[in-house]
């Protein structure tokens, strides 16, 4: 028994370790493609550097280290995770505007590639505000209201496939509220305001709901508290997105003698 422990250990150690190399590495690429754009365009803004570092960076805790050890077996943790990779991560990288270095970086033709990418019609249906809200509070009204929440501790695929769903359809939310990169399929500031509006009452319903039915396996105490957790930070959160949409709102609205001034 103790040299089985001793293997799972040192495999569990050996996982830790390669995933530690693919934050590093994403940074490493991103880096080198703002020291490429800087030399051809106008100075990459160095905000956006910082934000894509600590993006990743929240990103990679979620998964690995403390944080994520503790999740297993606290819904708190397990809900500051959800927290760092589902919400403060697709903020952090879509102010990066990972789409906009690339677009400076690559050749002309891999660029030509990326903009056909980003004008199919599969983009199109996801970067919809209605489909990507969908995406994102429904996947997590069904994580916590159904077995999911049990079954993904029990197999380490499930928990990769839901922690990969979570970052994604955050990403996809955030990036079809705030227009940072080429969105060559846009809508308009009211509608996506109306879309936000929903979801993030449909975010606090859900917390709401945490609070009063525990998920499977989640002790009343720990569900109260990473009910609070999900209201009151996601709602923090939230208002990044609500003041940068409304900045760009205003920017897009406001009378051309005033951009003069």
């Amino acid at each position: 028994m103790h040299s089985n422990g001793h293997i799972q250990n040192d495999n569990g150690a050996l996982f830790e370790s390669i995933l530690l190399i693919l934050p590093a590495l994403v940074i490493g690429i991103y880096i080198a493609a703002v020291v490429i754009s800087s030399r051809r365009y106008q100075k990459w803004p160095l905000y956006r550097t910082f934000s894509w570092i600590l993006g990743i960076i929240c990103a990679a805790s979620a998964i690995i280290g403390p944080i994520a050890n503790r999740a297993h077996m606290d819904f708190t943790a397990h809900m500051v995770g959800h927290l760092l990779l589902g919400m403060i991560t697709p903020i952090l990288l879509v102010l990066a505007a990972p789409i906009t270095l690339a677009l400076r970086t690559l050749d002309v033709q891999s660029a030509r590639r990326l903009s056909k990418l980003l004008k199919s019609w599969q983009l199109r249906i996801l970067s919809n505000p209605t489909i990507a809200s969908a995406l994102n509070i429904g996947g997590l009204w069904i994580l916590y209201t159904s077995g999911l929440y049990g079954l993904m501790h029990q197999s380490a695929l499930l928990r990769a496939l839901v922690h990969f769903h979570v970052f994604i359809a955050g990403y996809l939310f955030t990036a079809s509220m705030i227009y940072m990169d080429p969105a060559p399929h846009r809508f308009s500031f009211m509608f996506r305001a109306i879309v936000f509006t929903i979801s993030l009452a449909g975010h606090d319903i859900l917390s709401k709901y945490i609070f009063a039915h525990p998920p499977s396996g989640v002790t009343k105490e720990q569900a109260e508290n990473g009910g609070m957790l999900m209201y009151y930070a996601g709602d923090a959160i939230d208002v990044t997105i609500i003041c940068i949409l409304c900045y760009q709102w205003f920017k897009a609205t406001r009378p051309k003698e005033s951009l003069a001034l």
